[in-house]
């Protein structure tokens, strides 16, 4: 699933060539997860002001309303002025004066919503109850540690349920623990403020990483532009089950929890 990594890559991929367009004509293939929620020919001839993200959300604000995108399990979007013939899988497309934006989403879980503006219900039932965006300003460390209190729930699911913080998606959470020393299993209402403080940090250095380094490709994620992703090479735990800690030469370890696979060093990591 793209995570937030992915998606502000593939936001920065086309942001800028897509500023100002006019949205031409509007492709509306197979059902996706939720409906447009508008008439599609409502939305020619209205203008994309930028595109922002929240969480693993697009946000393309128009002169009047903004959609909501959301890449699914396996959705990714492209963006360019020549692309080839849709194919079984392109079920959206915007062509703009400056190009046009396509969806492909394989098993059709994302979604293109529209919504008049943030405030609207529409945006209020997807965005409403998201956590701090940790590449923000706003992520604060004692409202994360006051966040991570109430939840008697093992750390590393708390951080995937989205809710305190936005975008720590599966592979970022077991980078992030690792940096921060912090077992997976440990509860996060037993962590305490100087813990949270370095997973705080980590937090926002392995995102930041992984937005340099196009994010995690591990089957088919690419940008809007067709670049792929590079962080997995060089992740430390993540998907080394076995093979030795970069830290200690420690075998990585691999576990379930909530049927999402979690990998670990159990010498650098600490309950």
């Amino acid at each position: 699933m793209p995570e937030l990594p992915e998606v502000e890559v593939t936001r920065r991929s086309f942001v800028s060539a897509i500023e100002n367009a006019t949205i031409l004509d509007v492709y509306c293939g197979k059902p996706l997860r939720w409906p447009l929620g508008i008439a599609s020919a409502e939305l020619i001839g209205r203008r994309v002001r930028t595109v922002r993200r929240r969480g693993k959300y697009l946000l393309l604000d128009l002169d009047a309303g903004m959609l909501l995108l959301h890449l699914g399990m396996s959705g990714s979007l492209s963006f360019g002025g020549h692309l080839p013939a849709r194919g079984a899988h392109d079920h959206f497309e915007l062509r703009t004066s400056q190009g046009t934006l396509r969806l492909n989403d394989p098993r059709r879980f994302g979604a293109v919503v529209f919504a008049p503006h943030e405030d609207a219900p529409q945006a209020r039932k997807l965005l409403g109850g998201l956590g701090m965006e940790p590449l923000s300003p706003d992520f604060d460390l004692e409202r994360f540690h006051a966040g991570l209190k109430r939840r008697k729930a093992a750390v590393k699911q708390v951080l995937l349920a989205g809710d305190v913080v936005v975008g720590v998606g599966n592979i970022y959470a077991s980078e992030t623990l690792f940096m921060a020393g912090i077992r997976p299993t440990r509860s996060a209402a037993k962590l305490g403020l100087a813990r949270v403080g370095r997973l705080r940090a980590a937090i926002r250095e392995v995102l930041e990483r992984a937005v340099n380094q196009g994010g995690s490709t591990l089957r088919n994620f690419s940008s809007a532009n067709g670049e792929v992703g590079h962080f997995q090479l060089d992740a430390m735990v993540y998907g080394r089950e076995g093979q030795a800690c970069r830290l200690c030469t420690t075998p990585i370890r691999r576990v379930w929890q909530g049927q999402r696979a979690t990998y670990f060093c159990p010498v650098c990591q600490k309950n």
